[in-house]
């Protein structure tokens, strides 16, 4: 990669955001050049914090702000849709955060204007980027342990019930399925591709907002294979995840999503070899997507090679599947 520096923004000033600059400071090629809130004091505050040039008290103003490079959208799920709209149609590159939209319509539309503005677009499925994760899909796809027959994945913790929280209010687009959900619907699309609707099962349990607070799901493909995942905002869960194939198993240690750790179990007759794969990093792990992004910036190309966004349109269709199987809907 070049000297040239890239200068980011981010709309919607929540704890991914500060998380996402903590990590941006990591990067001698980034630089927090803008941020955008609903508040004024709120983005000046956070732009103190990081040294940013620019703060702007609505979301809007970003777009009229000189010699940005790139966008992360951190607003709460409903308003990516607008957000990352707003800001392709003014020309500016776009990593938004998951899910990439409400619904596929909504993923759709996004991907149709990044083409036709030909700008970049993304979504920050960071869990991608994670190197022990990234290792582990690239020994499966070659052929480490054999065809895959399992995926199976967990994501839980356990919140206090409050209506007004992001995971609880349906008009932000609560409930298990769309905030952590997505994480075992990510990984059996990376190492499964994505299921016919015919071929989902779902089920959910429903709190007093109307939301899911546990989502469990098959996935079926040919050959007998399947995924397995579980979601829930009831209770504390290991957070692993194992990739089952004919000769072994890969083991994500917890959790799973942005593990530093994997174990590799290969079957001999009626033994097992295993053995301890450590990719530590320091940060949260946001670094690495910014990192691929800017990548991306400097080669000049509109979408990811390793993230391309028709992965981000099979995924939401695949939670629309999840969604309709299990009655859950959104205005």
């Amino acid at each position: 990669m070049s000297d040239r520096i890239y200068n980011w923004g981010i709309v919607g000033l929540g704890r991914i955001a500060r998380k996402f600059a903590e990590d941006l400071q990591r990067l001698p090629n980034a630089r927090l050049h803008a941020v955008a809130s609903t508040s004024h004091e709120r983005a000046a505050a956070f732009a103190a914090d990081f040294g940013a040039t620019h703060a702007f008290g609505s979301y809007e103003g970003i777009v009229s702000c000189p010699d940005l490079d790139v966008v992360y959208i951190a607003t709460p799920h409903v308003l990516h849709f607008e957000n990352a709209m707003m800001c392709l149609e003014n020309g500016l590159s776009v990593l938004c955060e998951k899910p990439f939209a409400m619904s596929a319509f909504q993923a759709h539309r996004m991907v149709e204007t990044a083409h036709r503005n030909r700008v970049f677009l993304m979504e920050a499925l960071w869990t991608r980027f994670i190197p022990a994760v990234d290792y582990a899909i690239a020994l499966v796809d070659q052929g480490e342990i054999g065809p895959i027959h399992t995926v199976k994945s967990d994501f839980g913790f356990k919140m206090p019930f409050d209506p007004q929280s992001r995971l609880f209010n349906k008009a932000l687009g609560g409930g298990a399925l769309l905030d952590i959900g997505i994480y075992p619907a990510l990984l059996a699309l990376l190492v499964l591709g994505k299921p016919e609707s015919e071929d989902i099962q779902a089920t959910a349990s429903f709190g007093p907002s109307d939301v899911d607070e546990t989502t469990a799901f098959t996935f079926n493909y040919p050959g007998r294979a399947m995924a397995l995942g579980h979601a829930t905002l009831a209770a504390t869960t290991p957070v692993e995840a194992w990739l089952h194939g004919t000769l072994g198993t890969i083991y994500l240690h917890p959790r799973w999503h942005h593990t530093q750790k994997i174990r590799v179990s290969l079957y001999e007759g009626r033994n097992m070899t295993e053995r301890e794969v450590d990719l530590p990093y320091e940060g949260w792990g946001y670094h690495f997507e910014a990192a691929h992004v800017m990548q991306c910036l400097e080669e000049g190309w509109l979408e990811s090679d390793k993230l391309p966004l028709e992965f981000s349109v099979e995924l939401a269709e695949t939670l629309d599947a999840v969604r309709e199987k299990i009655g859950l809907s959104y205005e």
